[in-house]
């Protein structure tokens, strides 16, 4: 089974799980959950039964601690996560909607992530190639975006493939008018992009989304989710849709790096990539986000893999 390394930010995902009343305030109740888009995927190519590694920074905080040990504790290698001596480990507080929907306040100035330099990356410790997996936010500022395009490159170099999912946040971004060519450079080094509708609607709204994802396809897996509506596949010629289950909806904050890291979980088992193997791990992939959506949480909102069977 080939090695997943996932690169990027793990963070706190302190969620709203309630609110209560207090002198005739509504307060919303957190719980801190280990997060970030990477280390979640990371931790579902683990619980799974995979081989899962995680590259990037914490602080060397309390926050950080507590990060290292939730990676740890669901079987990701945590060799190349390193802890930084002053800058904090970043936060992000989710609030849900009566629906289970999400939004995002991010605190991420000058935190540990985006600190991280290529060089910190052992790829010696590795036997063999695997699949680096990535998303846009070590896009968001000039010295990560550099840091990112050059850990790329030496993966490529050592015959790694690459997956991006482009998990666009627009408020993660300084300057939003660069993601969109941003992930373009990223996608041409990828050979595996995942995205959602609605996230290309909102980088791209002036361009024809078909003929663009088409555009990015040639030898490249495309996968474009749509929330609970069906998953389309491309690769080459060939384009399919896989239905998702329908299931009582209680959080999704981790759906999507649920369905990324079952379906890397897949690939790193493939001999040969192409069509048949592909549909069946988005399959496999549609399944395991499907389950996280029923419970709360990033991390423990994961499959493990007999509830796959």
């Amino acid at each position: 089974m080939q090695p997943v390394l996932c690169f990027g930010e793990a963070l706190i995902d302190c969620l709203q799980t309630s609110q209560s009343e207090v002198d005739g305030l509504m307060l919303p109740q957190f719980t801190h959950f280990p997060g970030g888009a990477p280390a979640n995927v990371a931790v579902a190519v683990a619980k799974l039964g995979g081989n899962a590694h995680f590259a990037g920074q914490v602080g060397k905080d309390a926050f950080g601690e507590f990060l290292k040990g939730a990676l740890e504790r669901y079987g990701v290698h945590t060799r190349q996560l390193h802890q930084h001596e002053s800058a904090p480990t970043p936060l992000a507080f989710v609030l849900l909607d009566d629906e289970g929907e999400r939004s995002f306040s991010f605190y991420r100035t000058d935190t540990a992530d985006l600190l991280f330099e290529a060089g910190m990356i052992e790829w010696e410790q590795f036997s063999s190639p695997g699949i680096l997996h990535l998303c846009s936010n070590t896009l968001t500022d000039d010295d990560i975006f550099h840091t990112t395009l050059e850990v790329i490159n030496q993966a490529k170099a050592l015959g790694w493939k690459i997956s991006f999912d482009i998990n666009f946040r627009d408020n993660l971004w300084a300057q939003p008018e660069q993601a969109p060519e941003r992930i373009a450079t990223v996608v041409e080094h990828s050979d595996v992009i995942k995205a959602s509708g609605e996230e290309l609607e909102l980088l791209y709204p002036n361009e024809d989304l078909l003929t663009l994802i088409k555009s990015w396809v040639d030898d490249r897996l495309v996968v474009i989710t749509d929330g609970g509506k069906a998953v389309t596949g491309y690769f080459g010629d060939s384009e399919w849709t896989i239905e998702v289950p329908k299931v009582q909806v209680v959080d999704t904050t981790s759906a999507g790096d649920s369905f990324v890291g079952g379906l890397l979980f897949q690939l790193s088992q493939l001999t040969e990539w192409d069509n048949v193997g592909f549909k069946q791990a988005v399959d496999f992939a549609v399944r395991c986000g499907a389950i996280t959506v029923t419970r709360a949480g990033a991390y423990p909102a994961l499959p493990w893999a007999n509830e796959l069977e």
